[in-house]
């Protein structure tokens, strides 16, 4: 019985953490930095790049004022 509960509680923390979300820091060629949670989405046909901000607000940017994009761990 206690093998069944470790083996339950085991697979509910890996579903736990497999829903987390992972952190991205993109930098600006102005040299501001974003961190953005979730990876942030290209729209190849607007030239926008899309992501939601800490305060979980959906912003866009000019891909092309993108410097640099990095995922934090």
């Amino acid at each position: 019985m206690k093998k069944s509960f470790y083996i339950s509680g085991m697979g509910l923390l890996l579903l736990a953490l497999a829903g987390c979300t992972s952190n991205y820091v993109m930098t600006t060629k102005s040299g501001q930095t974003i961190v953005t949670e979730g990876k942030p989405q290209l729209d190849k046909e607007t030239g926008m790049t899309s992501y939601v901000d800490q305060d979980g607000n959906t912003r866009e940017i000019n891909s092309s004022d993108v410097a640099q994009l990095i995922k934090d761990n």
